[in-house]
Protein backbone atom coordinates (compact mmCIF):
# COMPACT_ATOMS: atom_id res chain seq x y z
CA UNK A 1 0.00 0.00 0.00
CA UNK A 2 2.81 2.43 0.92
CA UNK A 3 4.63 1.68 -2.34
CA UNK A 4 1.52 2.29 -4.41
CA UNK A 5 0.74 5.51 -2.61
CA UNK A 6 4.22 6.96 -2.97
CA UNK A 7 4.04 8.20 -6.62
CA UNK A 8 0.81 10.12 -6.04
CA UNK A 9 2.26 11.60 -2.86
CA UNK A 10 5.35 12.74 -4.72
CA UNK A 11 3.20 14.17 -7.51
CA UNK A 12 1.12 16.09 -4.98
CA UNK A 13 4.23 17.57 -3.38
CA UNK A 14 5.60 18.54 -6.80
CA UNK A 15 2.33 20.29 -7.66
CA UNK A 16 2.47 22.30 -4.43
CA UNK A 17 6.12 23.17 -5.02
CA UNK A 18 5.41 24.33 -8.58
CA UNK A 19 2.52 26.62 -7.61
CA UNK A 20 4.63 29.46 -6.19
CA UNK A 21 7.09 29.25 -9.09
CA UNK A 22 4.20 29.54 -11.57
CA UNK A 23 2.98 32.70 -9.84
CA UNK A 24 6.53 34.03 -9.72
CA UNK A 25 6.99 33.36 -13.43
CA UNK A 26 3.70 35.08 -14.24
CA UNK A 27 4.56 38.25 -12.32
CA UNK A 28 8.13 38.25 -13.58
CA UNK A 29 6.70 38.96 -17.02
CA UNK A 30 6.05 42.67 -16.58
CA UNK A 31 5.03 43.11 -20.20
CA UNK A 32 2.31 40.48 -19.76
CA UNK A 33 0.90 42.11 -16.59
CA UNK A 34 0.90 45.55 -18.19
CA UNK A 35 -0.81 44.13 -21.30
CA UNK A 36 -3.45 42.42 -19.17
CA UNK A 37 -4.12 45.66 -17.30
CA UNK A 38 -4.52 47.55 -20.58
CA UNK A 39 -6.81 44.89 -22.06
CA UNK A 40 -8.85 44.87 -18.85
CA UNK A 41 -9.46 48.60 -19.16
CA UNK A 42 -10.16 48.34 -22.89
CA UNK A 43 -12.83 45.74 -22.15
CA UNK A 44 -14.41 48.01 -19.54
CA UNK A 45 -14.43 50.90 -22.02
CA UNK A 46 -16.29 48.73 -24.55
CA UNK A 47 -18.69 47.52 -21.88
CA UNK A 48 -19.30 51.13 -20.85
CA UNK A 49 -20.27 52.00 -24.43
CA UNK A 50 -22.73 49.11 -24.48
CA UNK A 51 -24.23 49.95 -21.07
CA UNK A 52 -24.63 53.64 -21.90
CA UNK A 53 -26.48 52.70 -25.09
CA UNK A 54 -28.71 49.95 -23.73
CA UNK A 55 -29.29 50.61 -20.03
CA UNK A 56 -31.09 53.40 -18.14
CA UNK A 57 -28.30 53.11 -15.53
CA UNK A 58 -25.36 54.79 -17.26
CA UNK A 59 -21.77 53.63 -16.95
CA UNK A 60 -20.26 57.06 -17.61
CA UNK A 61 -19.66 59.14 -14.50
CA UNK A 62 -21.50 62.47 -14.29
CA UNK A 63 -18.15 64.20 -13.75
CA UNK A 64 -17.03 63.11 -17.21
CA UNK A 65 -20.01 64.90 -18.72
CA UNK A 66 -18.92 68.03 -16.86
CA UNK A 67 -15.36 67.64 -18.20
CA UNK A 68 -16.48 67.17 -21.79
CA UNK A 69 -18.99 70.03 -21.61
CA UNK A 70 -16.15 72.29 -20.45
CA UNK A 71 -14.02 71.06 -23.35
CA UNK A 72 -16.76 72.08 -25.77
CA UNK A 73 -16.62 75.60 -24.39
CA UNK A 74 -12.85 75.61 -24.91
CA UNK A 75 -13.40 74.25 -28.43
CA UNK A 76 -15.51 77.33 -29.14
CA UNK A 77 -12.88 79.68 -27.63
CA UNK A 78 -14.84 80.26 -24.44
CA UNK A 79 -14.02 79.77 -20.76
CA UNK A 80 -14.57 76.24 -19.42
CA UNK A 81 -16.06 77.85 -16.30
CA UNK A 82 -19.15 78.76 -18.29
CA UNK A 83 -20.10 75.17 -17.56
CA UNK A 84 -21.83 75.12 -14.14
CA UNK A 85 -20.13 72.88 -11.53
CA UNK A 86 -16.80 72.78 -13.43
CA UNK A 87 -14.42 73.09 -10.48
CA UNK A 88 -11.22 71.84 -12.07
CA UNK A 89 -8.09 73.12 -13.77
CA UNK A 90 -8.53 74.35 -17.37
CA UNK A 91 -5.69 71.95 -18.24
CA UNK A 92 -8.19 69.12 -17.91
CA UNK A 93 -10.65 70.75 -20.32
CA UNK A 94 -7.82 71.35 -22.79
CA UNK A 95 -6.54 67.79 -22.43
CA UNK A 96 -9.98 66.48 -23.38
CA UNK A 97 -10.23 68.87 -26.33
CA UNK A 98 -10.69 66.00 -28.86
CA UNK A 99 -13.92 64.94 -27.11
CA UNK A 100 -15.56 68.07 -28.55
CA UNK A 101 -15.31 66.45 -32.01
CA UNK A 102 -18.08 64.05 -30.96
CA UNK A 103 -18.68 60.47 -32.07
CA UNK A 104 -16.07 57.97 -30.95
CA UNK A 105 -13.88 60.84 -29.77
CA UNK A 106 -16.21 61.20 -26.78
CA UNK A 107 -14.34 58.32 -25.09
CA UNK A 108 -10.93 59.90 -25.66
CA UNK A 109 -10.70 61.21 -22.08
CA UNK A 110 -11.65 57.85 -20.57
CA UNK A 111 -8.86 56.21 -22.58
CA UNK A 112 -6.38 58.84 -21.36
CA UNK A 113 -7.40 58.25 -17.74
CA UNK A 114 -7.13 54.47 -18.20
CA UNK A 115 -3.63 54.76 -19.67
CA UNK A 116 -2.77 57.02 -16.75
CA UNK A 117 -3.69 54.16 -14.42
CA UNK A 118 -1.24 51.86 -16.18
CA UNK A 119 1.57 54.44 -16.21
CA UNK A 120 1.01 54.88 -12.47
CA UNK A 121 1.32 51.13 -11.97
CA UNK A 122 4.57 51.12 -13.95
CA UNK A 123 6.03 53.88 -11.75
CA UNK A 124 4.97 51.94 -8.63
CA UNK A 125 6.79 48.90 -10.01
CA UNK A 126 9.95 50.91 -10.71
CA UNK A 127 10.07 52.16 -7.12
CA UNK A 128 9.33 48.75 -5.60
CA UNK A 129 11.94 47.13 -7.87
CA UNK A 130 14.59 49.09 -5.95
CA UNK A 131 13.58 47.28 -2.75
CA UNK A 132 12.59 43.74 -3.76
CA UNK A 133 12.73 41.10 -6.47
CA UNK A 134 11.09 41.75 -9.83
CA UNK A 135 8.20 39.30 -9.43
CA UNK A 136 7.36 40.47 -5.92
CA UNK A 137 7.49 44.11 -7.00
CA UNK A 138 5.04 43.42 -9.83
CA UNK A 139 2.75 41.48 -7.48
CA UNK A 140 2.41 44.51 -5.23
CA UNK A 141 2.15 46.89 -8.21
CA UNK A 142 -0.74 44.73 -9.43
CA UNK A 143 -2.73 45.81 -6.38
CA UNK A 144 -3.16 48.95 -8.45
CA UNK A 145 -2.80 47.65 -12.00
CA UNK A 146 -5.31 44.79 -11.73
CA UNK A 147 -7.63 46.39 -9.19
CA UNK A 148 -11.24 46.34 -10.54
CA UNK A 149 -12.19 49.40 -8.51
CA UNK A 150 -9.31 51.45 -9.94
CA UNK A 151 -10.03 50.35 -13.51
CA UNK A 152 -13.77 50.94 -13.12
CA UNK A 153 -13.42 54.47 -11.80
CA UNK A 154 -11.00 55.61 -14.52
CA UNK A 155 -12.95 54.01 -17.39
CA UNK A 156 -16.16 55.63 -16.15
CA UNK A 157 -14.46 58.97 -16.74
CA UNK A 158 -12.95 60.02 -13.41
CA UNK A 159 -9.68 61.93 -13.67
CA UNK A 160 -8.23 60.47 -10.45
CA UNK A 161 -6.01 58.09 -12.41
CA UNK A 162 -4.39 61.07 -14.10
CA UNK A 163 -3.69 62.71 -10.76
CA UNK A 164 -2.21 59.42 -9.52
CA UNK A 165 0.43 59.64 -12.26
CA UNK A 166 1.45 63.08 -11.00
CA UNK A 167 1.56 62.04 -7.34
CA UNK A 168 3.49 58.79 -7.84
CA UNK A 169 5.75 60.52 -10.36
CA UNK A 170 6.50 63.12 -7.68
CA UNK A 171 7.34 60.37 -5.16
CA UNK A 172 9.57 58.61 -7.71
CA UNK A 173 11.37 61.86 -8.56
CA UNK A 174 12.08 62.82 -4.94
CA UNK A 175 13.17 59.34 -3.87
CA UNK A 176 15.52 58.99 -6.82
CA UNK A 177 17.16 62.36 -6.25
CA UNK A 178 15.36 64.31 -9.01
CA UNK A 179 14.14 66.93 -6.53
CA UNK A 180 13.63 69.75 -9.04
CA UNK A 181 11.36 67.50 -11.12
CA UNK A 182 9.59 66.45 -7.92
CA UNK A 183 9.00 70.11 -7.07
CA UNK A 184 7.51 70.79 -10.50
CA UNK A 185 5.20 67.79 -10.15
CA UNK A 186 4.17 68.92 -6.67
CA UNK A 187 3.23 72.35 -8.05
CA UNK A 188 1.34 70.72 -10.93
CA UNK A 189 -0.44 68.33 -8.56
CA UNK A 190 -1.66 71.10 -6.25
CA UNK A 191 -2.76 73.09 -9.29
CA UNK A 192 -4.66 70.04 -10.54
CA UNK A 193 -6.32 69.39 -7.16
CA UNK A 194 -5.72 70.92 -3.77
CA UNK A 195 -4.97 67.88 -1.61
CA UNK A 196 -1.38 67.00 -2.81
CA UNK A 197 -0.13 70.06 -0.89
CA UNK A 198 -0.13 67.84 2.23
CA UNK A 199 2.82 65.90 0.80
CA UNK A 200 5.08 68.97 0.83
CA UNK A 201 5.71 68.69 4.58
CA UNK A 202 6.54 64.98 4.36
CA UNK A 203 8.96 65.40 1.49
CA UNK A 204 10.68 68.42 3.06
CA UNK A 205 11.03 66.60 6.39
CA UNK A 206 12.28 63.45 4.65
CA UNK A 207 14.93 65.42 2.75
CA UNK A 208 17.21 65.85 5.75
CA UNK A 209 20.97 66.32 5.38
CA UNK A 210 21.64 62.58 5.17
CA UNK A 211 19.57 62.45 1.95
CA UNK A 212 19.84 65.96 0.56
CA UNK A 213 23.27 67.33 1.30
CA UNK A 214 23.89 71.03 2.04
CA UNK A 215 25.85 74.01 0.84
CA UNK A 216 28.60 74.01 3.42
CA UNK A 217 28.88 70.31 4.22
CA UNK A 218 28.06 70.84 7.89
CA UNK A 219 24.33 70.25 7.81
CA UNK A 220 23.00 73.36 6.14
CA UNK A 221 21.67 76.59 7.59
CA UNK A 222 19.52 76.97 10.73
CA UNK A 223 20.74 73.78 12.37
CA UNK A 224 20.22 71.70 9.25
CA UNK A 225 16.60 72.71 8.65
CA UNK A 226 17.52 74.43 5.39
CA UNK A 227 19.52 72.51 2.80
CA UNK A 228 19.96 72.50 -0.93
CA UNK A 229 17.25 70.03 -1.90
CA UNK A 230 14.65 71.35 0.50
CA UNK A 231 15.08 74.78 -1.08
CA UNK A 232 14.94 73.26 -4.57
CA UNK A 233 11.70 71.43 -3.78
CA UNK A 234 10.07 74.55 -2.32
CA UNK A 235 11.27 76.86 -5.09
CA UNK A 236 10.33 74.69 -8.08
CA UNK A 237 6.94 73.73 -6.65
CA UNK A 238 6.10 77.37 -5.86
CA UNK A 239 7.18 78.59 -9.29
CA UNK A 240 5.25 75.87 -11.13
CA UNK A 241 2.12 76.42 -9.04
CA UNK A 242 2.29 80.22 -9.35
CA UNK A 243 2.88 80.29 -13.09
CA UNK A 244 0.03 77.86 -13.79
CA UNK A 245 -2.37 79.77 -11.54
CA UNK A 246 -1.51 83.21 -12.89
CA UNK A 247 -1.35 82.34 -16.58
CA UNK A 248 -4.46 80.15 -16.79
CA UNK A 249 -7.66 82.16 -16.19
CA UNK A 250 -6.29 83.93 -13.10
CA UNK A 251 -8.84 84.68 -10.38
CA UNK A 252 -11.62 82.88 -12.22
CA UNK A 253 -9.64 79.65 -11.81
CA UNK A 254 -8.81 80.43 -8.15
CA UNK A 255 -12.46 81.11 -7.33
CA UNK A 256 -13.82 77.95 -8.92
CA UNK A 257 -11.03 75.54 -7.98
CA UNK A 258 -9.93 76.73 -4.52
CA UNK A 259 -12.08 79.19 -2.57
CA UNK A 260 -15.21 77.28 -3.60
CA UNK A 261 -14.18 74.40 -1.32
CA UNK A 262 -14.37 76.57 1.81
CA UNK A 263 -18.17 76.73 1.54
CA UNK A 264 -18.76 73.53 -0.41
CA UNK A 265 -21.86 71.64 0.76
CA UNK A 266 -21.92 68.65 -1.64
CA UNK A 267 -23.93 65.88 -0.03
CA UNK A 268 -24.85 63.33 -2.69
CA UNK A 269 -22.87 60.06 -2.63
CA UNK A 270 -20.89 61.48 0.28
CA UNK A 271 -19.53 58.91 2.77
CA UNK A 272 -18.32 61.63 5.14
CA UNK A 273 -19.43 61.74 8.76
CA UNK A 274 -20.55 65.32 7.96
CA UNK A 275 -22.94 64.04 5.30
CA UNK A 276 -26.20 64.49 7.25
CA UNK A 277 -25.24 68.01 8.31
CA UNK A 278 -24.51 68.93 4.68
CA UNK A 279 -27.89 67.51 3.64
CA UNK A 280 -29.66 69.72 6.17
CA UNK A 281 -27.68 72.80 5.16
CA UNK A 282 -28.44 72.11 1.50
CA UNK A 283 -32.15 71.77 2.31
CA UNK A 284 -32.31 75.29 3.71
CA UNK A 285 -30.50 76.62 0.67
CA UNK A 286 -27.44 78.10 2.40
CA UNK A 287 -24.07 77.80 0.72
CA UNK A 288 -22.42 80.94 2.01
CA UNK A 289 -20.32 81.57 5.08
CA UNK A 290 -18.28 79.17 7.19
CA UNK A 291 -20.69 76.78 8.86
CA UNK A 292 -20.09 74.17 11.54
CA UNK A 293 -19.04 71.61 8.92
CA UNK A 294 -16.10 73.85 7.99
CA UNK A 295 -14.55 72.97 11.35
CA UNK A 296 -13.71 69.66 9.64
CA UNK A 297 -10.63 71.38 8.26
CA UNK A 298 -9.00 71.65 11.69
CA UNK A 299 -8.62 67.95 12.67
CA UNK A 300 -8.12 67.07 9.01
CA UNK A 301 -5.22 69.46 8.46
CA UNK A 302 -3.65 68.86 11.89
CA UNK A 303 -3.41 65.12 11.22
CA UNK A 304 -2.46 65.17 7.53
CA UNK A 305 -0.20 68.23 7.45
CA UNK A 306 1.37 68.34 10.93
CA UNK A 307 1.19 65.24 13.10
CA UNK A 308 1.54 62.40 10.59
CA UNK A 309 4.34 63.84 8.42
CA UNK A 310 6.46 65.16 11.30
CA UNK A 311 6.20 61.91 13.25
CA UNK A 312 6.54 59.40 10.41
CA UNK A 313 8.09 60.85 7.25
CA UNK A 314 11.67 59.89 8.14
CA UNK A 315 10.56 56.32 8.75
CA UNK A 316 9.06 55.65 5.32
CA UNK A 317 8.08 58.44 2.92
CA UNK A 318 5.68 56.48 0.70
CA UNK A 319 3.86 54.86 3.64
CA UNK A 320 3.64 58.24 5.38
CA UNK A 321 1.98 59.66 2.27
CA UNK A 322 -0.55 56.82 2.55
CA UNK A 323 -1.28 57.72 6.18
CA UNK A 324 -1.56 61.42 5.31
CA UNK A 325 -3.99 60.76 2.48
CA UNK A 326 -6.03 58.29 4.53
CA UNK A 327 -6.39 60.90 7.30
CA UNK A 328 -7.21 63.64 4.80
CA UNK A 329 -9.97 61.59 3.13
CA UNK A 330 -11.38 60.17 6.37
CA UNK A 331 -11.77 63.60 7.99
CA UNK A 332 -12.77 65.47 4.83
CA UNK A 333 -16.27 66.92 4.80
CA UNK A 334 -16.80 65.46 1.31
CA UNK A 335 -15.77 61.87 0.62
CA UNK A 336 -16.78 59.91 -2.49
CA UNK A 337 -15.53 56.57 -3.83
CA UNK A 338 -13.12 58.36 -6.21
CA UNK A 339 -11.29 59.74 -3.19
CA UNK A 340 -10.38 56.21 -2.10
CA UNK A 341 -8.00 56.03 -5.05
CA UNK A 342 -6.01 58.87 -3.50
CA UNK A 343 -4.69 56.55 -0.79
CA UNK A 344 -5.03 53.20 -2.58
CA UNK A 345 -2.20 54.22 -4.91
CA UNK A 346 0.20 54.06 -1.92
CA UNK A 347 -0.92 50.61 -0.70
CA UNK A 348 1.75 48.73 -2.72
CA UNK A 349 4.47 50.60 -0.79
CA UNK A 350 2.93 50.07 2.65
CA UNK A 351 1.67 46.49 2.51
CA UNK A 352 4.98 44.56 2.14
CA UNK A 353 5.99 45.39 5.73
CA UNK A 354 2.53 45.91 7.22
CA UNK A 355 0.82 44.00 10.01
CA UNK A 356 -2.12 43.55 7.62
CA UNK A 357 0.08 41.11 5.66
CA UNK A 358 1.98 39.63 8.62
CA UNK A 359 -1.30 38.95 10.41
CA UNK A 360 -3.78 37.71 7.78
CA UNK A 361 -6.72 37.70 10.21
CA UNK A 362 -6.15 41.38 10.92
CA UNK A 363 -5.77 42.14 7.21
CA UNK A 364 -8.96 40.32 6.21
CA UNK A 365 -10.84 41.89 9.14
CA UNK A 366 -9.77 45.40 8.08
CA UNK A 367 -10.69 44.77 4.44
CA UNK A 368 -13.99 43.11 5.37
CA UNK A 369 -15.07 45.88 7.73
CA UNK A 370 -14.05 48.57 5.21
CA UNK A 371 -16.21 46.90 2.53
CA UNK A 372 -19.13 46.24 4.90
CA UNK A 373 -19.04 49.84 6.10
CA UNK A 374 -19.36 51.06 2.51
CA UNK A 375 -22.09 48.54 1.72
CA UNK A 376 -24.21 49.63 4.68
CA UNK A 377 -23.86 53.28 3.69
CA UNK A 378 -24.63 52.57 0.03
CA UNK A 379 -27.77 50.67 1.02
CA UNK A 380 -29.01 53.67 3.01
CA UNK A 381 -27.87 56.10 0.31
CA UNK A 382 -29.68 54.10 -2.39
CA UNK A 383 -32.92 54.20 -0.40
CA UNK A 384 -32.56 57.96 0.02
CA UNK A 385 -31.30 59.07 -3.40
CA UNK A 386 -33.01 56.56 -5.69
CA UNK A 387 -36.14 55.44 -3.81
CA UNK A 388 -36.86 58.79 -2.16
CA UNK A 389 -37.12 57.36 1.37
CA UNK A 390 -35.98 59.49 4.29
CA UNK A 391 -33.12 57.52 5.81
CA UNK A 392 -31.26 60.45 7.39
CA UNK A 393 -31.75 59.36 11.00
CA UNK A 394 -30.85 56.88 12.21
CA UNK A 395 -29.90 54.89 9.06
CA UNK A 396 -27.64 57.17 7.02
CA UNK A 397 -26.16 58.91 10.05
CA UNK A 398 -25.32 55.62 11.81
CA UNK A 399 -23.81 54.21 8.60
CA UNK A 400 -21.64 57.33 8.19
CA UNK A 401 -20.44 57.21 11.80
CA UNK A 402 -19.71 53.48 11.51
CA UNK A 403 -17.69 53.90 8.32
CA UNK A 404 -15.82 56.83 9.89
CA UNK A 405 -14.98 54.70 12.94
CA UNK A 406 -13.72 51.82 10.77
CA UNK A 407 -11.48 54.18 8.83
CA UNK A 408 -10.09 55.70 12.04
CA UNK A 409 -9.28 52.20 13.32
CA UNK A 410 -7.48 51.30 10.08
CA UNK A 411 -5.61 54.62 10.16
CA UNK A 412 -4.41 53.72 13.67
CA UNK A 413 -3.03 50.41 12.37
CA UNK A 414 -1.22 52.14 9.50
CA UNK A 415 0.33 54.78 11.77
CA UNK A 416 1.43 52.15 14.29
CA UNK A 417 3.05 50.04 11.55
CA UNK A 418 5.03 52.98 10.16
CA UNK A 419 6.10 54.17 13.61
CA UNK A 420 7.72 50.80 14.34
CA UNK A 421 9.75 50.78 11.11
CA UNK A 422 13.43 51.78 11.05
CA UNK A 423 14.25 55.03 9.26
CA UNK A 424 14.38 54.48 5.50
CA UNK A 425 17.36 55.42 3.30
CA UNK A 426 16.99 57.31 0.04
CA UNK A 427 16.48 55.33 -3.16
CA UNK A 428 18.86 55.93 -6.02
Amino acid sequence: MDTLAQPSSIKSEETIAKAPSTITTLFSNTRLILSISLLFRAALLLWGEYQDTNSPLKYTDIDYLVFTDASRYVFHNQSPYLRDTYRYTPLLAWLLYPTALGGRWFCFGKAVFAVGDVVTGWLIFLLLRKQMQRAKAMQYASIWLLNPMVANISTRGSSEGLLAVIVVGMLWAVQTGRVRLGGCLLGLGVHFKIYPFVYAVSMVWWLDRSKAGSWDGSGGAFGGLVNRKRVQLALYSFLTFSVLNMVIYGMEFVRHSYTYHLTRIDHRHNFSVYNTLLHFKSAVGSSSGLGVESLAFFPQLFLSVVAVPLLLAKKNLASTMLAQTFAFVTFNKVCTSQYFLWYMVFLPFYLPTSSLIRQPKLGFSALGLWVIGQALWLQQGYMLEFLGKSTFVPGLWVASVLFFGINCWILGIVVSDIAHQPSSPSIK
